[in-house]
């Protein structure tokens, strides 16, 4: 049971759950995944000192050099910054990821100062169509799991998020964990793809991203409070675990929305402009 305080669960609370470690995740990427989990629901607040390495590692049960190593990937994700001869800290800010980054994409259109809300509207087998057939190289005939979420941020409609995945022996040869765990699937207050991760970790991957330009049309306007003329943004995600296609999806995005970054590095070789 966590340990709250007045404004949400404690330090001590939070590191004594028991921490899930899916089959096959290395110890620092669940290390990572916890941690910035406590970061980003600000049991650990912007700023704050962080608890040291040694007792990091004895509070969750691993080593120390598990938590250094996790430590160095919530640095370079810029989740956390290192005082040299002080000790590490959360960032004061958290960085905002982009399209560039696979995760939910409840979590990419979220800010701390502007929470979004994921409802569930359906969840149920379907007949698979040629675009979920190829998108998730199944075997013509075949069914898949569709789910609909709607991304709210207050009395805001921001997005529908339409995502498919495998069933049945498909989906055991995919993750046996999944496949086992799908009521878990139905009954998450998260997308499908949200609900997915917090059962493995970041295990998803690689993906692929695209992005075109449409209408709303009648039953999506109905449920974004659009008109049937709006336009939408139509986000397809494409995404594997273990080298197999895993994760379809297409995020239909209203007008109204905030704007979506798209994190760009320097052109090889590009040398930093002097004043």
């Amino acid at each position: 049971m966590t340990v709250t305080g007045p404004t949400g669960p404690t330090v001590d609370g939070f590191l004594a759950e028991p921490m899930t470690v899916s089959v096959g995740q290395p110890l620092r990427v669940a290390v990572y995944s916890r941690l910035a989990q406590g970061i980003r629901d600000q049991v650990f607040p912007l700023g704050s000192a962080l608890p040291k390495e040694a007792d990091l590692g004895t509070r969750l049960g691993v080593s120390r050099t598990v938590v250094r190593e996790a430590l160095m990937l919530l640095e370079e994700d810029g989740l956390i910054r290192t005082r040299r001869g002080v000790g590490r800290f959360v960032s004061q800010t958290l960085p905002r990821q982009g399209l560039e980054q696979l995760q939910p994409f409840e979590e990419t259109l979220t800010t701390p100062e502007q929470p979004v809300r994921a409802e569930r509207l359906e969840m149920n087998l379907q007949r698979t169509t040629d675009f979920v057939l190829q998108g998730l190289g199944l075997e013509e005939g075949s069914n898949a799991w569709f789910c609909e979420t709607r991304l709210t941020r207050g009395a805001e409609q921001l997005a529908l998020v339409q995502e498919h995945i495998a069933c049945g022996s498909d989906l055991r040869a995919l993750s046996p964990v999944v496949a086992d765990r799908v009521q878990e699937l139905h009954d998450s207050p998260r997308t499908l793809l949200g609900a997915m991760i917090g059962m493995l970790g970041p295990v998803f991957g690689p993906g692929e991203c695209t992005i075109t330009a449409g209408i709303a049309g009648a039953t999506r306007g109905r449920l974004l409070g659009l008109r049937p003329t709006d336009p939408l943004l139509i986000i397809t995600q494409t995404a594997q675990l273990g080298g197999r296609p895993a994760y379809l999806a297409k995020c239909l995005v209203a007008p109204t929305s905030a704007p979506l970054s798209i994190l760009q590095p320097p052109q090889p070789g590009a040398a930093p402009v002097r004043p």
